[in-house]
C-alpha cells in the first residue's frame, strides 16, 4: 500500500459500506473517518456537531430550500445558506484530513473533495434490497417496512445530497475505481478485494 494511500467508500445504506471501512482501517492501520469528520467541522465552523449530524448528507437544493434560508427566486442570496456553510466545513476538514496522511473516508463526497490525491481509491458499495433491508433491521431492531423505507430515504437524500454538490452522480459506476455488491460476496471478500486492489 501507498504510504499517504487514500481510500473513499460511498455506500447504500445497508449494504455493510461502514463495515467495510472499519475493517479495513483495522487491517490497513490507518485512520477511519466517518462521524468524525463532523466532529471536525465542528470544531472548525463554529457550528455545533448536533447542527452537521441533522444536516449529514441531506438534500439542498430545492426551491423551497432556497427560499427558507434567505434566498430569492431569482437566485440572489441576502446571505450564505447555512447548508452551504455546513457542506464547506465539511469540505475543508475532509481536504485537512488527507493532507495529514493515509486515510479512510466514508461518503459526504469525498470522492469528489479528493479527485486531486495521487494515490486514491474510490469505491462504492451496494447491495440488493432484501439483503439491505434485512441488515437495517438487525443494526436498528426494526421491522421490514420501517427498514425498507429508512434504506429508500437514504438513498435520496445522499444521491441529492452528493449530486448536488458535486458534477457525478451518485451512485454511477463510471465514477469509481471498484463497485462492489455485498449482496454476491460477503463483507470480508469485499474487504480482501479492496486489498488485493491497493
Amino acid at each position: 500500500m501507498k504510504e499517504h494511500q487514500i481510500i473513499t467508500i460511498g455506500r447504500e445504506l445497508g449494504s455493510g459500506g461502514r463495515e467495510i471501512g472499519i475493517r479495513l482501517s483495522e487491517e490497513l492501520k490507518i485512520p477511519f473517518y466517518d462521524k468524525e469528520i463532523l466532529v471536525e467541522a465542528a470544531k472548525k465552523s463554529g457550528y455545533s456537531k448536533e447542527i452537521l449530524e441533522r444536516h449529514d448528507e441531506k438534500p439542498t437544493g430545492s426551491f423551497l430550500y432556497t427560499l427558507a434560508m434567505g434566498g430569492s427566486a431569482y437566485g440572489h442570496f441576502y446571505q450564505r445558506p447555512l447548508l452551504l456553510d455546513l457542506y464547506l466545513a465539511q469540505f475543508e476538514t475532509i481536504r485537512k484530513l488527507a493532507e495529514e496522511g493515509a486515510g479512510i473516508f466514508i461518503g459526504r463526497c469525498a470522492d469528489y473533495v479528493l479527485n486531486d490525491q495521487k494515490h486514491i481509491l474510490n469505491i462504492f458499495i451496494h447491495a440488493d434490497m432484501p439483503d439491505r433491508v434485512e441488515r437495517t433491521m438487525n443494526k436498528h431492531g426494526i421491522g421490514k417496512k420501517q427498514a425498507e423505507d429508512m434504506c429508500v430515504r437514504s438513498d435520496k437524500d445522499r444521491a441529492s445530497y452528493y449530486n448536488y454538490y458535486s458534477d457525478h452522480q451518485w451512485g454511477d459506476g463510471r465514477h469509481y475505481d471498484l463497485c462492489i455488491n455485498t449482496s454476491k460476496i460477503s463483507l470480508e471478500r469485499a474487504v480482501q478485494v479492496i486489498k488485493d486492489c491497493l
